[in-house]
């Protein structure tokens, strides 16, 4: 491949650019290259734009990622570099996701302020996230503590902390370790009590469908394991319908040669949690998530996370 056929999009936030300057040198030494060869593309997108509301109120995850596909599908790049939670499960038919890089540490990290730990938090305390799943999470383990909204990148709301506007908030372990900031989190919280996001963790990259020559160039860098697990979780997310408006976390894991997965939908203010745990042939990883989604289907009484 040409240099010229490899130009690389991205959002354009602090964490944006840490992950499309991580996948770019190891795709230039794959490819031989020196890593300022590949041209990295900046594009705003609307889910960046809007501050002052829930995603969930403006159309949910796709704003995160519209203007990439836009851009690759006009041909003005040939690869777009995502934090895999917030693509949308279903994307344009003329994008595809060619696949991730090896997964980072998939837990929630808590910043705290008043209480170095949600344990530790006085009650009555106010947590910021921008979150459905956060939130309906914290208030599960703390329904005494108050939710509220906080938008903005990693670094802006780290100072809405330490300024006061809020006694704590959660954010992805994986996007402070790629911005070297892991040392303002006060606790990471374990997996077994508070269950990521699909795909949290992972960096996905997408191209044009069909592209053959992208995908080969991107072969030699992309995680198979990584892959399985999400398709996993996705595979969930499609069932239940998971966007920004519903409170949904799910985790795959690749052990030797079998997925085992656990999911779970929660109502907004943590009081019922409906769960599902599958375990079987990562070759049947989309089937895994599929079927631990429509088990929870079956049970979720109308109004549940907003799915009837």
């Amino acid at each position: 491949m040409t240099t010229t056929q490899l130009r690389i999009g991205t959002r354009g936030s602090p964490l944006a650019l840490a992950q499309t300057r991580q996948l770019r040198a190891l795709l230039a030494a794959a490819l031989g290259l020196e890593a300022e060869t590949l041209p990295i593309e900046v594009i705003r997108t609307t889910g960046d734009m809007i501050q002052d509301r829930p995603l969930s109120e403006s159309g949910g995850k796709g704003l995160f990622t519209k203007e990439l596909d836009v851009a690759l599908i006009e041909g003005r790049i040939d690869l777009a570099v995502h934090s895999s939670k917030d693509l949308p499960t279903h994307l344009p038919p003329q994008i595809a996701i060619a696949g991730y890089l090896p997964r980072e540490d998939v837990r929630d990290a808590w910043i705290g302020r008043k209480g170095a730990t949600l344990d530790a938090l006085p009650k009555g305390a106010v947590v910021g996230t921008a979150s459905l799943r956060r939130g309906a999470q914290v208030k599960r383990l703390r329904p005494d503590v108050s939710i509220v909204l906080l938008r903005g990148n990693v670094e802006t709301r780290l100072r809405k902390v330490e300024s006061g506007e809020v006694d704590g908030t959660l954010l992805a372990l994986a996007g402070l370790k790629r911005l070297g900031l892991e040392r303002h989190a006060t606790a990471i919280l374990p997996i077994e009590d508070f269950l990521p996001a699909a795909g949290q963790g992972a960096i996905a990259v997408t191209k044009r469908a069909g592209d053959g020559k992208v995908r080969e160039a991107l072969a030699a860098i992309l995680d198979p394991a990584t892959a399985a697990a999400l398709a996993a979780e996705r595979a969930f997310l499609t069932v239940l319908d998971g966007s920004c408006r519903t409170p949904i976390a799910a985790h795959g894991k690749l052990i030797g040669e079998e997925i085992e997965f656990h999911g779970l939908a929660l109502r907004a203010d943590g009081s019922q949690v409906y769960e599902a745990r599958r375990r079987g042939p990562a070759i049947d990883a989309a089937l895994i998530g599929d079927a631990a989604a429509n088990e929870i289907l079956l049970r979720l009484p109308n109004g549940v996370a907003g799915l009837t």
